[in-house]
């Protein structure tokens, strides 16, 4: 799909990706065309999928959830609805960041963010591992975050 867009498109989703709060104006003048001409692309950039949504990132520490955990999740079985029990059920919960199916060791790897460590200790008894078809799950809980929420490179 990368190839459906010219430099100014490539150029507008670098800008917009480290900066969503730009006005169409300042975006337009970034990229040398008209305001008309910005939105007509900014909206075609959404209606095609280069751009899923727009938000505000929080600081986790300023709404109390200052403690990142990952979670490998092992699966009893390897099965397309094994996969889909315990990914339905994975997205309904609120404090899953991100829920990736990986190769590897893991079957799924979850991004979740708690306000400490007891907070974790009850969401991992209660929930985690009665989700369907878990057989073993391993957490690390992350000391330092390096990079998070980078941009794309492209």
């Amino acid at each position: 799909m990368l190839e459906n867009l010219d430099r100014i498109d490539l150029k507008m989703l670098r800008l917009l990706q480290r900066n969503g709060r730009l006005t169409n104006a300042d975006l337009a003048g970034s990229v040398d065309v008209s305001p008309a001409t910005c939105h007509r692309r900014t909206q075609r950039l959404f209606d095609e999928g280069f751009i899923r949504g727009v938000r505000a990132l929080i600081s986790p520490q300023t709404v109390d959830r200052g403690t990142l955990v990952m979670v490998g999740v092992v699966l009893d079985r390897s099965t397309p609805e094994s996969f889909a029990a315990f990914e339905a059920a994975a997205a309904k919960l609120k404090f899953v960041l991100d829920c990736h199916l990986v190769a590897g060791d893991f079957d799924y790897f979850l991004k979740i963010r708690v306000s400490g460590m007891p907070e974790f200790n009850t969401i991992h008894g209660t929930q985690l591992l009665g989700l369907p078809g878990v057989r073993q799950t391993r957490t690390f809980f992350v000391i330092k975050e390096v990079v998070d929420n980078a941009p794309l490179d492209f």
